[in-house]
């Protein structure tokens, strides 16, 4: 199972920072929008992951972050993932263009609209929604959502 990092950050205009992705050659995400995050390097924590990564996809510098949960990915088609989420509503630099696609802030009525993973509409409602940490399963056949399971703590 690989480890991964995924922040949504915030503005002061009720807006995330969404990466529509549309850059990277076999992306298993590609033209999906999703937030900023990566793999983990050599023995970081999540939290030194989040901060890495956001970073080099942004040239932002977080001072504001929260761990919101976990998130669970299985597949008969792909390597397994635990994905640390994260919020952000602090942070300082420059936004500046990403190699992976396109970065828009974007109002947080609208997210729900955007090409999404079926899995990500589950846990994007829970961080718009509820501040409790989460522990979010989502099983994919393909790019189907076949199963999920949710525990709030």
């Amino acid at each position: 199972m690989k480890l991964t990092t995924l922040c949504y950050i915030e503005n002061d205009r009720d807006e995330y920072l969404m990466l529509h992705r549309t850059k990277k050659e076999n992306d298993l995400n590609h033209d999906k929008w999703i937030g900023v995050g990566g793999k983990f390097e050599g023995n970081e924590t999540p939290e030194e992951c989040l901060l890495r990564e956001v970073y080099e996809e942004t040239g932002l510098t977080l001072t504001g972050f929260r761990f919101r949960g976990i998130v669970t990915f299985l597949s008969n088609e792909w390597e397994g993932e635990y994905m640390h989420l994260f919020t952000a509503d602090k942070y300082e630099g420059t936004l500046r263009d990403c190699n992976e696609g396109e970065l828009a802030w974007v109002p947080k009525k609208d997210v729900l609209n955007l090409h999404l993973w079926e899995g990500d509409l589950i846990f994007l409602r829970e961080l718009m929604e509820n501040e409790n940490i989460f522990s979010l399963k989502l099983v994919y056949e393909g790019d189907t959502l076949v199963d999920s399971e949710f525990i709030r703590y």
